[in-house]
């Protein structure tokens, strides 16, 4: 664990869409049940945990016309800011908004963390890391962006959603490899 700096603060950016269809398309192959949703409050919860201090959490959705009210909902009263974006068909809103929003915290003397898999950010994140602060990548680990291990190695943070924020309240069924002291073969049949 790592101490934080006096009055530090975490910025915790989530991209639900690039976490929801990571989990949907490419680990479940379909769409998931309410009990393989990612826990968000387990996200606030790790950030606060690892870095030790405060986090302000920003959720960005995509809208088109109607804000999904039980889940705004939701996501407020477990201490996220939801951040509900609209434009036209050919624009990624959430990724452009995320962008700004990481070229803003690159401006201000605070840490960060982002909840995406998404290559989309390596430019943002790479400035990101060329200063004193902390950066981390949050993610499916064998669905990251191969560009963002390049940032390992100049202070990128990079946690596992299901394996180290624990953020599932089910098993996954993720293919991984497996150190041979973890193997148990009732894992399989």
């Amino acid at each position: 664990m790592t101490n934080s700096a006096p009055g530090g603060q975490t910025y915790l950016l989530v991209d639900g869409e690039n976490i929801d269809a990571t989990l949907g398309m490419s680990i479940l192959g379909r769409r998931p049940q309410p009990q393989e949703r990612p826990r968000w409050d387990r996200l606030l919860r790790f950030a606060e945990d690892i870095w030790e201090q405060p986090v302000h959490g920003l959720f960005f959705l995509a809208v088109d016309t109607e804000l999904p009210m039980p889940f705004v909902q939701a996501l407020t009263s477990i201490g996220y800011r939801p951040v509900p974006l609209s434009g036209t068909p050919d624009q990624k809103v959430v990724d452009l908004a995320i962008q700004r929003t990481l070229e803003e915290i690159a401006r201000r003397d605070a840490d960060v963390m982002l909840a995406s898999n998404d290559g989309d950010f390596v430019p943002q994140v790479e400035a990101l890391v060329s200063g004193s602060r902390r950066v981390a990548v949050l993610g499916f680990e064998e669905f990251r962006n191969s560009r963002f291990a390049a940032l390992v190695p100049r202070g990128l943070e990079c946690f596992d959603l299901e394996h180290d924020v624990d953020a599932f309240t089910v098993p996954l069924p993720r293919i991984k490899i497996i150190p041979i002291d973890e193997f148990d073969p009732l894992d399989f049949l």
